[in-house]
């Protein structure tokens, strides 16, 4: 039986392809990270050890490499929402500890927060993700408004609107101590407390 393209695309990757394309993406990150989306392709190569060629053949334009990083990204999230979800604890301990961690993985990827500043559109490839951490997230959520620790009109698309926060925060507002991103966040969950105030 002649094998078929699909049955080609779906062949696993072998392991020294694997370990390249690992490698491109951990120097595109920093490549990012460092000079902004304008990176050139041939210094993701450099900093890859690999030749251009190869970078081609794993991420045939730019846009592909932002992809696969927005991808990885938001499956990264989606897992810690639903480890959050799953562990054990109150609904409030859980929300707290899943948006603190996924605002230090945020923090630590400046290569992801300039793709989403500057190429925003990009985004939609990760949509599989964006729904596993949505969903887990919304799990707590409502977890903490039936056990009365949230207020009753909390909602996880509050969520997306505080983290969109904590980047600004971490990317525009001056360090001082008690000014940074910790604070911001501290402030926005006490918003979700119950007890706070309708909007």
């Amino acid at each position: 039986m002649p094998v078929t393209a699909n049955a080609k695309t779906e062949r696993p990757m072998r392991a020294d392809a694997r370990r390249n394309r690992e490698h491109i993406l951990e120097a595109a990150r920093a490549a990012f990270a460092e000079y902004g989306t304008g990176v050139q392709i041939d210094e993701i190569a450099r900093r890859a050890g690999l030749g251009v060629g190869t970078l081609y053949r794993h991420f045939a334009t730019k846009d592909e490499l932002f992809r696969a990083l927005a991808v990885e990204h938001f499956a990264l999230l989606a897992d810690l929402a639903e480890a959050a979800r799953d562990a054990p604890g109150s609904p409030w301990d859980r929300l707290f500890a899943l948006l603190h961690d996924s605002a230090r993985r945020v923090e630590g990827d400046a290569a992801m927060a300039q793709i989403m500043a500057e190429r925003p559109e990009l985004m939609e490839c990760a949509g599989a993700e964006k729904d596993r951490l949505l969903a887990a997230t919304a799990a707590i959520i409502a977890a903490g408004v039936d056990a009365g620790e949230l207020r009753p009109d909390a909602s996880v698309d509050d969520i997306p609107a505080i983290m969109c926060g904590v980047g600004q925060v971490m990317t525009t507002a001056p360090w001082r101590p008690g000014a940074g991103w910790e604070r911001f966040l501290g402030l926005a969950l006490d918003g979700l407390r119950f007890g706070a105030p309708a909007a």
